[in-house]
């Protein structure tokens, strides 16, 4: 539901880039270079990190405490 612009967009990607998180590879594609983005296997690990401190922000700003357990898998409990 978010609507980003590239102004937006690219100098994030470029930051994720610069800190390793981020690779790019620039391709043609109909005459104009297009950069082509994947992650790293830091990235990977920092994604993960960040994940486990996303759900526990939402946990404790929507219920209080951990967010009930998503179907299928359990709530991870995050240490402090």
């Amino acid at each position: 539901g978010y609507r980003l612009s590239p102004g937006t967009l690219y100098p994030i990607f470029r930051g994720l880039e610069d800190a390793g998180f981020l690779r790019s590879e620039p391709v043609v594609v109909s005459g104009k270079v297009r950069k082509y983005y994947r992650i790293t296997t830091p990235g990977r690990k920092a994604l993960e990190e960040f994940k486990a401190k996303i759900r526990e922000l939402v946990g404790e700003a929507l219920y209080g405490a951990e967010p009930p357990a998503v179907k299928g898998r359990k709530a991870k409990t995050v240490a402090r």
